[in-house]
């Protein structure tokens, strides 16, 4: 995997083989973060990156200029890769080992980008659950958005704070954004 943009811009990384991972595809990757581009100020984000697995998601926010990126993976080798290539990188992220579910229910913390890149074979039942915890639990800014990765054979267009989907190649991101409350 690279880092398309930013400070470590062509950086490439290297994960271990062992890990229990599908990172999101260049492609994808480049396609949603221009879509954020036009959006967001980077330097002003707060992102929770959930089922982070490499970190891909997460190093392209911090070359990107975030300074306040969370990473939460189930996988102890996920958290300590995340972990040595944020300090070697000096990015600041903060990876947490817990189950997404789990850390989405106890957690306080508000963010402005929640990132989920569930396993695929996950039942749809935990990619809906996914955005019903973070508005329930009031985890997202106003400005916000929940974005989801997901196969290209899932739809979720019918849960709550559904704003549009887009499709790269085999792989769709759908997101939700917060009602505004001004």
């Amino acid at each position: 995997m690279r880092i398309i943009s930013g400070i470590h811009k062509g950086k490439r990384i290297t994960a271990p083989r062992k890990l229990p991972v599908r990172p999101t595809t260049d492609m994808a990757k480049e396609a949603l973060f221009n879509i954020l581009n036009n959006r967001y100020y980077f330097d002003e984000l707060v992102v929770l990156d959930l089922f982070a697995g490499t970190g891909n998601i997460s190093y392209e926010f911090a070359s990107r200029g975030t300074q306040q990126i969370s990473a939460i993976d189930a996988d102890y080798g996920c958290v300590k890769f995340i972990t040595e290539t944020s300090e070697a990188l000096e990015m600041g992220i903060v990876a947490f080992k817990s189950d997404v579910f789990t850390h989405l229910e106890k957690s306080r913390e508000k963010a402005t980008i929640v990132f989920a890149d569930p396993p695929y074979d996950l039942p749809v039942e935990s990619f809906e659950k996914i955005p019903e915890m973070v508005f329930k639990n009031g985890l997202l800014h106003n400005n916000g958005a929940v974005i989801i990765e997901h196969a290209s054979h899932m739809d979720l267009s019918h849960i709550d704070n559904f704003s549009e989907k887009r499709k790269y190649g085999s792989s769709v991101f759908s997101f939700f954004e917060a009602p505004n409350q001004d």
